[in-house]
């Protein structure tokens, strides 16, 4: 999408802010393993914690489009590859939380567990399902594929709606948290689903 030059300065001088304050999470969780304040157990913490970026990040992703159209700010857009791509590295985090600290890089183990238990599953698939998108982000792939680049991008829902198995099938009781989060992505699909419909129309 091209920009005018005013929301150009805009997004120019935005993002270096914002890839600022998405690090935050991880310098936080940085600090509190090297001073030992992640409570009783750290890695569960960690775990818990890049998790629940990942997905958040992913949701901030799929808002930019609808406030974009919603708000006519335009500069929004550019917000969105880095906002991916934050959702990509806090799962790379949360993948390496779980081989390392809770398997040991013990990868057979890691290759028994993934179909064992459902919420590990639908979190691996997802996980995997990000990758093609991570690496496809740049200028030149989005040049190279063309149309077939925003059909593999479609796969983001997909990823979103199996992040958020993922959260609600491993806390099994207190649902509250991925409840909120699947009713974020709930409006965010109904939204996408009305424009399409209009669009069509």
């Amino acid at each position: 999408m091209s920009l005018n030059p005013e929301d150009k300065t805009i997004a120019f001088v935005i993002k270096p802010i914002l890839f600022t304050v998405c690090l935050v999470p991880f310098i936080t969780l940085v600090i509190g393993a090297v001073n030992n304040t992640l409570g009783t157990n750290p890695v569960e913490t960690m775990t818990h914690e890049t998790g629940e970026w990942t997905l958040r990040f992913l949701l901030l992703t799929l808002m930019i489009t609808p406030l974009r159209r919603l708000s006519g700010k335009s500069w929004l857009i550019k917000l969105r590859r880095m906002l991916g791509l934050y959702a990509f590295f806090y799962a790379c985090l949360h993948f390496i939380t779980y081989i390392w600290f809770d398997q040991y890089f013990d990868w057979m183990e890691v290759v028994r567990d993934i179909p064992k238990r459902p919420f590990i599953t639908v979190g691996f698939t997802a996980f995997v399902l990000l990758i093609p998108l991570a690496v496809t982000s740049n200028n030149k792939m989005i040049r190279l594929l063309k149309k077939n680049w925003v059909k593999l991008h479609k796969l983001v829902y997909v990823i979103a709606v199996l992040g958020v198995l993922h959260f609600l099938w491993l806390v099994k009781a207190d649902t509250l948290e991925p409840l909120i989060y699947a009713s974020i992505l709930l409006i965010l699909l109904g939204y996408r689903a009305y424009y399409q419909r209009r669009k069509n129309i």
